[in-house]
């Protein structure tokens, strides 16, 4: 989800300093929740800023670091599975991972696995 505009934060904290509606008031009129508005107003009245705060990031991936290690693996065993690869890069880094993860970093490195299906042709003839 997107911050509200600087724009919109200016006017919200304008129509509540005037004293002219409640902050419930304020909210509706300008279709955001009440406590955006007491966050706004509090931030405000502290640091004198209304400015959205940057995005705080997320998760880090794990496996970045090692993304050499797998390459080289799957390049070696194109037909590796997860839990193998996840072995493998465990006893090289000491990173552990599970199976998904494994798969969430194989998209990002835009890898793919090439599976060898090894079953034997059936005998049964058919007519």
């Amino acid at each position: 989800m997107k911050a509200y505009s600087n724009d919109l934060r200016a006017k919200i904290i304008e129509a509540v300093e005037s004293n002219e509606y409640s902050q419930a008031e304020v909210a509706e009129n300008f279709r955001v929740s009440k406590s955006f508005v007491e966050k706004l107003l509090i931030r405000w009245r502290n640091t004198g800023s209304s400015k959205a705060l940057p995005h705080g990031g997320g998760k880090k991936r794990v496996l970045k670091e090692h993304q050499e290690i797998i390459r080289q693996a799957v390049e070696k065993q194109a037909d590796i599975s997860l839990a193998e690869l996840s072995e493998c890069v465990e006893k090289a880094t000491g990173a552990s991972s599970d199976k998904s993860m494994m798969s969430r970093e194989l998209k990002i490195l835009k890898l793919e696995r090439k599976k060898r299906y090894s079953t034997t042709v059936s005998k049964i003839v058919r007519e």
